[in-house]
């Protein structure tokens, strides 16, 4: 038994009590009697034999040793709670799979398919949490990741689930006034908005339309995220290159047009979203599982886009 930790019960109340500077507000947090607060915590400080709160009038304050002793309380009691719900997930039910994935792919396209995902795969809890730089898989708790790039990660093992396809201007359709269609010498009149990750796509693109990019242009609104991109154009801000498949709902939908009556010959884009998972160790059957729908509606995805060559359910 370990004699020196005091109850969890005094822990939660006294951590409460801290964050929420008040006895009262800890007590309705917590579903308990104020006085029972005040009576754990009272217990707490004898145990300790420090104070932890200045009791003024009616308000109460940190002591240092309390505002010290309240952070590290709360970071143990947070490892608790993520420990637990770590073991609650490993329930016969279904394991959870912990995903890495880049944040507009996630939001643009795994994320509305989440329910065909559980109707597919009901006893498969996904956790998702944003990455935008490559990492070393091995050296993480994450299973597996799908980021975009030109090949496998070292040291891992997967499969190419889409390839991201041609990138298109699109504009609000407020942006257009009275007109339905530009020619690109009107299209380049307007502002023209960057993401930093990708900051020649407009000069390579207008390449390819044998066209070039002019001077002022350079000086558009920048951005980090596609979603922000597509945000700022359906806003009315300005004109953005975007993959297709990253904005299908926005066309569909209206929210985004696109303002040329023809487009240039699509560029050669060699990069797509890679499903990886480590090398060296037998895969979990979820992560395989999860890899094989991944695969399976890349493909319908990339067969529905206009003009897309016909390829296997592996992306080849």
């Amino acid at each position: 038994m370990r004699k020196g930790i005091p109850s969890l019960t005094a822990l939660q109340m006294f951590e409460a009590a801290a964050r929420l500077g008040s006895f009262t507000r800890a007590a309705d947090e917590l579903a308990v009697t104020e006085s029972a607060v005040c009576r754990q915590i009272a217990g707490l400080e004898a145990r300790l034999g420090v104070p932890l709160f200045h009791r003024i009038r009616k308000r109460i304050v940190l002591t240092p040793a309390g505002g010290t002793y309240a952070e590290e309380v709360r970071e143990r009691l947070d490892q608790i709670e993520q420990v637990t719900l770590d073991v609650m997930a490993q329930r016969p039910r279904g394991r959870a799979i912990e995903l890495a994935i880049g944040p507009t792919f996630a939001s643009q396209w795994l994320i509305p398919r989440l329910p065909l995902l559980a109707r597919a795969l009901p006893d498969l809890t996904l956790h998702l949490s944003a990455r935008t730089e490559a990492f070393e898989l091995s050296d993480t708790a994450f299973d597996a990741a799908i980021y975009y790039g030109e090949g496998l990660w070292p040291g891992t093992q997967g499969e190419r689930i889409l390839q991201e396809g041609p990138s298109v201007p699109v504009c609000s359709p407020a942006l257009l006034g009275r007109r339905k269609r530009l020619d690109l010498e009107q299209l380049l009149d307007l502002p023209l908005l960057h993401l930093n990750t990708r900051l020649r796509a407009w000069s390579d693109w207008l390449a390819a339309a044998g066209a070039a990019l002019p001077a002022q242009a350079l000086r558009g609104p920048r951005y980090d995220l596609y979603t922000m991109l597509a945000q700022a154009a359906a806003a009315g801000i300005g004109v953005a290159l975007i993959p297709r498949i990253l904005i299908t709902e926005e066309l569909a939908q209206g929210r985004l047009v696109v303002p040329l009556a023809t487009l240039p010959a699509e560029i050669d884009n060699r990069k797509a979203y890679y499903y990886v998972h480590r090398r060296g160790l037998p895969p979990d059957d979820k992560v395989l599982q999860l890899r094989d729908w991944l695969l399976e509606h890349g493909a319908e995805h990339h067969a529905s886009l206009p003009g897309a060559p016909k390829v296997n359910a592996h992306g080849r």
